[in-house]
């Protein structure tokens, strides 16, 4: 009969290392970024609400194939049948001021 095995610590003790390691170079990013008056990473801003992004899209549902298609024009996929495509969705009409 063997003995009880002994707990091995090297595993949490390099764990706990490395997160020591990820917190410090944090914190030097953080006092660079303050010494040159920087902020954090920049994020992208979004375009106003009513202007369209990109080619208007058109979104279609097929209950018998259970999927969900775009396409660039009003007009229904073209596929085998059945032709079950029902309009979910139109692109967002350009606001009139």
């Amino acid at each position: 009969m063997a003995g009880r095995p002994r707990m091995y610590r090297g595993d949490k003790r390099r764990k706990e290392e490395a997160r020591k390691a990820q917190q410090e170079a944090k914190r030097q990013r953080r006092l660079e970024r303050a010494a040159s008056g920087q902020s954090g990473p920049e994020i992208e801003e979004l375009p106003p609400a009513g202007q369209a992004q990109g080619p208007p899209e058109y979104v279609w549902f097929s209950p018998s194939r259970n999927r969900i298609l775009t396409t660039p024009t009003e007009s229904r996929p073209v596929t085998d049948p059945p032709d079950d495509w029902i309009l979910l969705t139109e692109p967002p009409k350009p606001a009139s001021d």
